[in-house]
C-alpha cells in the first residue's frame, strides 16, 4: 500500500510516489503476468516472420547476395535491423529472453500453488448435497457406518479420500463424521505446468544450439571433394560460444547426382526427387558410400550433412589471345526461376593481352519461343549459353574479396562487334566461338550438375525433441484428465414401519453429489455408476 504524503526515507514525496523496492516489484508483476507472457510470445511470432520472408545468412548466403543486388536502396536499411540475421538480432534475443523471464516467473508461483494443492485434503461435503448441479439419494437398510465405509472403499480405488476431523466449517459445510469427501484430477494441473515447463525446455534446446552449434553451406560440382575444416565452406554461421575444435574430421566426395523429373500432366518438368551419391571418409577410417537425399542427411559423429540444393555449372574454356588456356573448369551458375535458367560469371584474370570476363545465361533445355530464348524443360538436354564478354581491368587485382558471382565491370569494357553492338557469345556443348579484336575464343565443353549442402551441428536438438515430447503429454494431461470432487452423506431417519427398516425402525439415507471441475457433461453417469457400486452386496477386495 503506497504511503500518503509525507515523510519516506527521510525526504517529503509526494501521494502515489513508488519507492525503489515497489517500483521494482510492480515491474515484476507485469513482466510475469499471464498477459505479458502471451503478448510476448506473440511478439516472438511476429518477429520470426522476417526470418521466413527475408533470406539470411545463416541459412542462405547467396540468397542474400541476390537479394542486396536487386534491392539496393533497401540493403543498407535491412542492413541496421538486422533482417539478414533476424535470430541473431539484439530486438529478436531481447523479446526471447523477456519470454523466458515471464515464463518462469509465470511458472514458478503456480508450482508452489500446486505443490500446497497436492498436500491440501479435498473440500468437506457440503451442508446440502442437492443443490449442487448433480445429485441423487436412495434409502437402504444398511447402517450408516457401513455405508460410509463402502463408500471409503469404492471411491478409495480412484480418489483421494479426506481425512475425518469430525468439525464443522465455516462456510457450510459440516463435519465428515456422516460424509466421505473425494477428489480426483489433481494431475490436470500438473499436465498445464508440464506444457508451460516444456515451453521453456523447447526454448532451452534452441538456445544450447545457437550457443554451441554452428550451420555451414558450400556448392559442391559433381565430383568435387570436401574436407571439413573452415576454410572449406563458403558460409559459416558459428554459434556464441563455438570452437573450431568441434568440426568432426571427415571428407566426402559428391561422385554423382540424379533428379528424377515428371515428364507428363499438369506437374511437367517438376522434380520427384534427389539422390547425391557419396562416398565418404571419418577420420583415418574406411571409406563408405551414402545416398544423400532430401530429409535424409548423413550424420557423422555430431554433424549432420543435409541436401538442400542443386543446379548447373557449364564447363568453360577461355584462350587468350596467345592461345593459352587463360581458364577452364566448371563454374557455378544460380537457377533464376523454375525452369533453372541459370546466371553466372566466368573470370580468366591470367588472359594476354587483357583479363576476359563473361556474364551471361544458361539455358538448360534451349528454345525459341516468339523469339525470345526460353529453357522449356528444367534438365539439362539441350544446353545452351549466351554470354557478354567484358576486357580489361576486372578489379581482380586490387586485393580486395570479390564474390564469384559479380563481375567488376566499372573499370572493365564490354566488347562490341563490327557494328559497334555488344558482342554476344551463343554457344551449343561443344562449339567455339573467337573472340574479336584478338582476345582469343572461348568454348563450351559441357555442363556438370552441381549440389548445395548444409553442414551443422545442432547440439541442443535432443533437448528441444524431449521439451516437444513433453509438452505433448502435458497438453494430453491437461486435455483427457478431468478434476472431479465427490461426496457421499449417509444419516439415519425414523423409519414409517413400511419398506426395508434397520432394526429399532430407522433408514438410512443415502445423498450421492459431485462436481465437474471440467465441464464434461458426464457426471450424471459417474454418480449413477457410483451408487450402483455402493448397493454391490459382492464388493470386490
Amino acid at each position: 500500500m503506497v504511503a500518503p504524503e509525507g515523510q519516506r526515507e527521510g525526504r517529503p514525496v509526494a501521494r502515489g510516489e513508488l519507492t525503489a523496492r515497489e517500483l521494482l516489484r510492480w515491474t515484476w508483476r507485469q513482466v510475469t503476468s499471464m498477459r505479458t507472457a502471451l503478448v510476448l510470445l506473440l511478439l516472438l511470432a511476429l518477429a520470426a516472420i522476417p526470418g521466413s520472408v527475408v533470406p539470411q545468412s545463416g541459412v542462405d548466403a547467396l540468397a542474400v547476395t541476390r537479394w542486396k543486388e536487386e534491392h539496393p536502396d533497401l540493403t543498407p536499411i535491412y542492413e541496421k535491423l538486422d533482417l539478414f540475421s533476424v535470430y541473431d538480432s539484439i530486438w529478436f534475443s531481447a523479446i526471447y529472453l523477456l519470454l523466458v523471464l515471464s515464463l518462469v516467473g509465470c511458472i514458478i508461483p503456480r508450482c508452489l500453488v500446486y505443490a500446497r494443492a497436492l498436500r491440501a485434503q479435498p473440500p468437506a461435503a457440503p451442508r446440502n448435497l442437492s443443490r449442487l448441479p448433480e445429485h441423487t439419494s436412495y434409502e437402504t437398510s444398511l447402517p450408516a457406518d457401513e455405508v460410509l465405509a463402502r463408500a471409503r472403499k469404492v471411491l478409495g480405488r480412484r480418489y483421494r479420500l479426506r481425512v475425518s476431523t469430525g468439525s464443522t466449517g465455516s462456510t457450510g459445510s459440516t463435519g465428515e463424521s456422516d460424509a466421505v469427501s473425494a477428489e480426483r484430477g489433481y494431475l490436470r494441473e500438473a499436465g498445464n505446468l508440464l506444457f508451460h515447463l516444456s515451453v521453456l525446455v523447447v526454448l532451452a534446446g534452441f538456445a544450447i544450439g545457437g550457443l554451441f552449434g554452428y550451420q555451414g553451406g558450400v556448392i559442391l560440382v559433381q565430383g568435387s571433394t570436401f574436407g571439413n575444416n573452415l576454410t572449406q565452406y563458403d558460409d559459416f554461421d558459428p554459434g556464441g560460444l563455438f570452437t573450431p575444435e568441434q568440426l568432426d574430421e571427415f571428407d566426402f566426395t559428391v561422385e554423382d547426382f540424379e533428379v528424377e523429373w515428371l515428364e507428363e500432366g499438369s506437374g511437367a518438368g517438376t522434380a520427384r526427387g534427389f539422390v547425391a551419391g557419396l562416398s565418404y571418409r571419418e577420420g583415418d577410417g574406411p571409406e563408405r558410400s551414402y545416398d544423400l537425399k532430401v530429409n535424409h542427411p548423413l550424420s557423422i559423429g555430431g554433424t549432420d550433412v543435409f541436401l538442400i540444393g542443386h543446379g548447373y555449372a557449364p564447363v568453360i574454356t577461355i584462350r587468350d589471345g596467345e592461345g593459352n588456356i587463360a581458364w577452364t573448369g566448371p563454374t557455378v551458375f544460380l537457377p533464376q526461376d523454375s525452369s533453372f535458367v541459370s546466371f553466372g560469371v566466368v573470370k580468366a584474370p591470367p588472359a594476354e593481352p587483357e583479363q576476359i570476363g563473361l556474364e551471361g545465361l544458361l539455358y538448360p533445355t534451349f528454345d525459341l519461343y516468339q523469339g525470345d530464348p526460353v529453357s522449356v524443360f528444367p534438365d539439362a538436354r539441350n544446353p545452351l549459353v549466351s554470354l557478354l564478354v567484358y576486357s580489361g581491368d576486372l578489379g581482380l587485382d586490387s586485393g580486395e574479396a570479390q564474390s564469384i558471382y559479380v563481375l567488376d565491370k566499372e573499370d572493365a569494357t564490354l566488347v562490341t562487334d563490327e557494328d559497334g553492338k555488344p558482342f554476344r557469345l551463343d554457344l551449343s556443348v561443344g562449339e567455339t566461338i573467337e573472340l574479336p579484336d584478338g582476345l582469343g575464343s572461348v568454348t563450351f565443353e559441357r555442363v556438370e550438375p552441381w549440389v548445395r549442402v548444409q553442414i551443422s551441428q545442432s547440439p541442443g536438438k535432443e533437448v528441444a525433441l524431449a521439451g516437444v515430447v513433453l509438452a505433448l503429454i502435458g497438453l494430453c494431461g491437461s486435455l483427457f484428465i478431468r478434476p472431479r470432487r465427490v461426496w457421499v452423506r449417509a444419516r439415519a431417519v425414523a423409519g414409517d414401519g413400511a419398506g426395508d427398516t434397520m432394526a429399532g425402525g430407522t433408514t438410512t439415507v443415502v445423498e450421492v453429489a459431485g462436481l465437474d471441475r471440467s465441464g464434461n457433461g458426464d457426471l450424471a453417469e459417474v454418480l449413477t455408476d457410483l451408487v450402483a457400486a455402493l448397493h454391490d452386496e459382492k464388493e470386490r477386495p
